[in-house]
């Protein structure tokens, strides 16, 4: 692991995350930036944030953006706003607002 970035108790579900997150993983970074830019997927506006962030800790350490991909890529559960919605004859429904937290980690490509 170069660099790595974390975004956590993000408001949004994780499995919608997840299917996004699997584009990206294993890919260059550069690449994956750049394929996160032409979706049209809400979970491409953090994952975009976190990779730039992962991007510029590895700048600072001294790397080169050119050499680097997504080593790991990770979204795990956050803790679950609780909420309740009115139902039929008095009753309450509850919701359940998900959120998650988010984790990208950046290596060197092998034999580089």
């Amino acid at each position: 692991m170069i660099a790595k970035a974390e975004g956590k108790f993000l408001r949004i579900s994780p499995p919608k995350v997840r299917l996004v997150m699997d584009l990206i993983r294993g890919k260059d970074a550069v690449f994956a930036r750049a394929l996160l830019l032409n979706i049209n997927k809400r979970p491409k506006e953090y994952l975009i944030k976190i990779l730039n962030s992962a991007i510029a800790n590895a700048k600072v350490k001294g790397f080169n953006i050119e050499q680097l991909y997504i080593s790991k890529a990770v979204c795990n559960v956050g803790p679950s706003w609780k909420r309740f919605k009115a139902a039929a004859f008095g009753r309450a429904q509850p919701i359940l607002k998900r959120t998650c937290h988010i984790r990208i980690e950046l290596d060197l490509k092998s034999g580089e």
